[in-house]
């Protein structure tokens, strides 16, 4: 019988992997990497042999769904890998950009431990840049939207737009099992029908079996409009006090939607006199990226980049792809905005920001996504008035806001509406979600689908489909 084992993102956010067997098929869907207060399990050895898998399936590219890939091929990964082009695309400057942190990471530990004799005590990086060369010689089929292609005498693959990010999918497994038709649909992360950037998430059709995302199975986003209007009216209040606005970015579609309002105020002539910095070169590769892709854009930007214009950039724009470019942003003292990763502050430029902005009380923060538990960007949102960075104790002063209206997430409602375009679903599963919001989204939908079953899925437990 057809098994699924999740190996990540089983009563947590982050750390995307599950395991699929079919007909002595193995698969993983997603190999991610764990974040916030669960990153010490990226250590861990798999739950399963590596070399064993003959499928990896990828939903999209951010790190908590790809982040252990080159980790799976150290272990002994040869088989092939499926995803949209985009992905894959997106993957390479992911993961590289990982490598680089990992690697700066482990060259101060080591100086650090160097002092004290202890070198030999230090652990390796995950993986490096040869890991990921390696990664990127393996076989690779680019799935297209719609299109089912068969992946065995007895199962067929279909990717279909999640509308979360450039590429993303949610994946529906067709199969046959004991002369009997199934099938399974993996949720990826689901965005909504509205996006800024690209095309909108797409329905399902049919499906006996769901694995679903909670991330925001408890709430309900703030209205599109009414966050882009909360947007602009604290990026032109700060900038009318002669402040600065750091905004933490995540390098992938947050930071391209924020890109396109920027510039909207700025053909508006909303943003005189202020100069916008782009801190972070993944979140750079990125936007080019976006650029390569204007078929996957919405019909907004789809329509002007066939025109030639570039839907992210505008005169007031820098990008500051040299460390020695981002150090000069220090002399700008005021009416700024600045777009740095990492996005949950747990690295990257802003940090830097921060330690020369946050205690100034003219100065505004904007979260706008979201925050796992255990990292700095929690922490900030929760309220606290001391962060230490690098070291050094400083003041939260600045003003916090948090605008949600803007996330890559489908919300409660989002993700009921899609479930229920599914005919013949007879077992819900949820995954990629904190243990309470699991628990909400569960009585939720048992209350909008009593006939239907609603499981929340356990890291290991084997589930018989």
């Amino acid at each position: 019988m057809a098994t699924v084992i999740s190996h990540g993102a089983a009563e947590n956010v982050t750390g995307s992997c599950h395991f699929l067997e079919i007909n002595n098929i193995k698969m993983l869907i997603d190999c991610g990497m764990f974040q916030g207060s669960h990153e010490e399990k990226n250590e861990e050895r798999f739950g399963f042999n590596p070399a064993e898998i003959d499928y990896l399936l990828l939903t999209h590219a951010h790190i908590d769904h790809i982040g252990r890939v080159p980790k799976l091929v150290k272990e002994g990964f040869k088989g092939t890998i499926v995803s949209t082009s985009a992905t894959w695309d997106i993957a390479y400057i992911m993961l590289m950009d990982a490598a680089k942190i990992f690697n700066e990471e482990y060259r101060t530990l080591y100086r650090k431990k160097q002092r004290v004799g202890e070198e030999d005590s230090l652990k390796k990086p995950l993986y490096d840049e040869d890991d990921i060369y390696d990664t990127f010689q393996l076989n690779h089929i680019n799935a297209i939207y719609n299109e089912a292609f068969v992946l065995s005498d007895d199962i067929t693959l279909t990717f279909k737009d999640a509308g979360h990010i450039l590429g993303s999918s949610f994946i529906q497994i067709d199969f046959q099992e004991n002369n009997l038709s199934k099938s399974v649909v993996f949720s990826g992360d689901i965005g909504n029908i509205r996006r800024l950037v690209i095309d909108g998430l797409q329905y399902g059709k049919q499906t006996q079996t769901l694995f679903v995302e909670s991330t925001y199975g408890d709430r309900v986003h703030r209205d599109l409009d009414a966050s882009i209007a909360e947007f602009k009216e604290v990026i032109k209040d700060t900038i009318e006090d002669d402040g600065i606005v750091l905004i933490p970015s995540f390098a992938l579609e947050r930071t391209q939607e924020i890109l396109v309002l920027l510039k909207e105020m700025f053909d508006n002539k909303e943003l005189e006199h202020c100069k916008v910095f782009l801190d972070s070169p993944l979140a750079i590769k990125a936007t080019e990226l976006y650029s390569n892709y204007p078929l996957f854009l919405n019909e907004k930007h789809k329509s002007s980049a066939s025109m030639g214009e570039n839907p992210f950039l505008f005169d007031a724009l820098r990008l500051t792809r040299d460390i020695r470019e981002s150090m000069t942003i220090n002399d700008v003292k005021k009416r700024a905005i600045i777009i740095a990763g990492s996005g949950m502050c747990t690295g990257g430029r802003i940090l830097h920001h921060f330690k020369h902005r946050l205690w100034d009380k003219n100065n505004a923060v904007i979260f706008v996504g979201f925050q796992v538990e255990g990292t700095l960007g929690r922490e900030i949102i929760d309220g606290t008035k001391m962060i230490n960075v690098r070291g050094e104790n400083v003041m939260v002063n600045a003003k916090v806001h948090t605008i949600n209206g803007f996330s890559a997430h489908g919300d409660r409602e989002d993700l009921i509406d899609w479930i229920s375009h599914f005919k013949d679903l007879e077992m819900i599963y949820l995954i990629h979600g904190e243990c309470d919001k699991m628990d909400a989204f569960k009585t939720t939908l048992k209350e909008r689908f009593e006939s239907i079953k609603v499981h929340i899925v356990k890291e290991r437990e084997h589930i018989y489909i």
